[in-house]
């Protein structure tokens, strides 16, 4: 009898990727999709996984080992797909050597992403195939079936979950892995060089394959109708489908697509045929009822739906029944807690010097920093994607100096995000002869997804050893003068603000790099010799010193309990940063041995 164990849908489609005799994975973290790649290790007797500097890189590096003969996938979020789109969208013209999966996470409702994005979209517009699964068992077993679909039809596959379907966890049944057979790489010049006078031809074969592709959808066993009650018919795919089932019960008909692209023209009109009433449930985008519209089969679904953000049982049943579930209201009413940085965060202390200084336009990033631009510290003004801080600090800086305005631009982001993309940013500053701060918040990790090795970590995703990226020597390779290079201990405040002082007199690029590992970091022993007071100290109020200016409290960090009283030090939270010590007026706060 076969095992079944518990799975998220991240965790079932790692196990996927394993029975199906996956040999290579790749990936740069980001939620929802993370969780994926941290649980191949496990497996790493069949199959090599890593993490990669940034989703284009590791889209390339699965197509790559695809192209070599071996089954392979990468992993991202839906804005991870942006990064990783020239690659894709080529590979769908050249088609695979051995089956290759790209798995796109999208974040309904914005749980960790800075937008909203349906990926369904992605598959169209790129011509790939697309599996949807709606459960942790299906992740598993659409994943094994991806890498055959891919191989059976030379194409890429687009595997499209969502935030509930990757952090929702059931019952899977396991299975045993199926080696597939390495396909030994044949020199194919006009199949794998996408110039022009090839692509024309691989774009006509590739039409070609779409109507195989299309089909295969009108029977394949994961497109199939769940016939009960007639009155209503639901055409659904993903996470979508369990909110539709929890609504209608029996009460109704289901087309549950579990391949999405292309679309079973000929199953959805026949469906549709022999039903009074159609509904199209699906998050975000109108993608499925487009498609039925654009076919003359009349349908109800957005904007009746919600057009965005994520949906649950109790949103559809409204939207199409009217039912309104029963609710308690508590008379006691939660805390608002904004999120904020850690107690000991060693971003604290940048954010903390940096806000005093005046004519600073300040352009922050994709991470934890994120959180400087919250209250009390108020030390961001812009956030847009992975890398941006630093471009737009340049061209915002050479925007200030054509119109001769007095403004510094700051560009603030972490060691991840700076292997990620930050680095052709501060090479465009440098180049053009900006004069832009450039601040890389290096705490050792990558702390926003949960602690993933990075190049600068010393380690990989299987526990290796690994060279550390030197970012000063790194930016004096690129052109920065070694001069402009600041490496600061970022919990000693004057040491922050004599760089940031020095950084804003020159009129040339500079860059400040704040180095203290993260203090929720798991460390090395590389750690432990060069940080060796890390975590050693913690922080007391002399209650008969302090005169409640809450001065500490304005930094922000949760150690700290305020009442219109007193303030008081967290022993269980404090890490001894002491950056609360530097800030009080009285000292009244000292520094203790732990």
């Amino acid at each position: 009898m076969a095992e079944k164990v518990i799975m998220s849908g991240n965790e079932a489609i790692a196990r996927g990727a394993y029975e199906g005799g996956c040999v290579f994975a790749s990936a740069y973290p980001g939620t929802p999709s993370t969780e994926i790649l941290e649980n191949m290790p496990q497996y790493k007797e069949n199959v090599y996984s890593e993490w990669a500097p940034n989703e284009k890189v590791a889209a390339e590096a699965a197509i790559g080992a695809s192209i070599a003969g071996v089954r392979s996938f990468c992993a991202m979020k839906h804005v991870g797909l942006n990064v990783a789109a020239d690659p894709v969208f080529t590979v769908a013209y050249t088609g695979v050597t051995g089956g290759l999966v790209i798995i796109s996470a999208d974040d309904p409702g914005q749980h960790s992403s800075q937008n909203e994005q349906d990926k369904r979209n992605y598959a169209k517009a790129a011509r790939l195939l697309m599996l949807e699964p709606s459960s942790s068992q299906e992740c598993k077993d659409y994943m094994k079936m991806a890498f055959a679909l891919s191989e059976k039809f030379d194409a890429p596959v687009l595997f499209h979950v969502t935030t509930r379907v990757c952090h929702s966890k059931g019952i899977v049944e396991l299975g045993e892995r199926v080696e597939a057979d390495y396909i030994p790489y044949e020199k194919k010049i006009t199949k794998y060089v996408s110039a022009p006078a090839n692509a024309k031809k691989m774009r006509v074969n590739l039409e070609t394959k779409l109507q195989m592709m299309e089909e295969y959808a009108n029977t394949c066993e994961i497109n199939q109708p769940e016939w009960h009650d007639k009155k209503i018919g639901v055409v659904t795919s993903g996470i979508s489908y369990q909110y539709a089932k929890e609504t209608f019960g029996e009460n109704a008909s289901y087309l549950k697509l579990g391949m999405t692209f292309p679309l079973p023209t000929k199953l959805i009109e026949d469906f549709c045929a022999q039903v009074e009433k159609v509904y199209v449930i699906e998050e975000m985008d109108p993608y499925l009822q487009e498609f039925l519209q654009i076919h003359g089969i009349e349908c109800v679904g957005k904007p009746v739906i919600p057009t965005f953000d994520e949906l649950n049982t109790d949103i559809v049943r409204e939207a199409l029944t009217g039912e309104v579930p029963e609710s308690y209201e508590s008379e006691l009413k939660s805390v608002v807690r904004p999120p904020s940085l850690c107690a000991g965060c060693p971003h604290r202390g940048f954010f903390q010097a940096i806000k005093k200084k005046k004519n600073l336009m300040i352009n922050g990033d994709i991470g934890c920093y994120t959180l400087g631009a919250n209250a009390p510290l108020n030390a961001l003004d812009t956030a847009i994607c992975m890398g941006a801080s630093l471009s737009m600090a340049h061209g915002a800086s050479q925007a200030y100096k054509m119109v001769g305005a007095e403004t510094k631009a700051v560009g603030v982001l972490g060691d991840s995000t700076f292997f990620h993309s930050g680095i052709t940013s501060i090479m465009d500053s440098i180049y053009n002869q900006g004069h832009s701060i450039s601040v890389i918040l290096d705490n050792r990790i990558t702390g926003m997804t949960g602690h993933q090795q990075n190049p600068g970590s010393g380690f990989t995703l299987m526990g290796k050893e690994a060279p550390e990226v030197d970012i000063p020597a790194l930016l004096k390779a690129i052109g920065m003068k070694e001069e402009n290079i600041h490496t600061v201990n970022p919990n000693i405040l004057e040491e922050v603000d004599k760089a940031l002082d020095a950084c804003i007199a020159t009129d040339e690029p500079s860059v400040i790099i704040t180095r203290w590992p993260c203090v929720l970091k798991k460390f090395s022993q590389q750690d432990l010799d060069e940080f060796p007071t890390m975590n050693k100290h913690q922080c007391e109020i002399d209650q008969d010193k302090c005169k409640n200016c809450k001065m500490c409290v304005k930094t922000g960090c949760p150690a700290l309990m305020s009442t219109k009283d007193k303030v008081e030090i967290d022993k269980t939270s404090c890490n001894g940063c002491t950056i609360c010590k530097q800030v009080c007026p009285f000292n009244a706060i000292s520094e203790v041995t732990r």
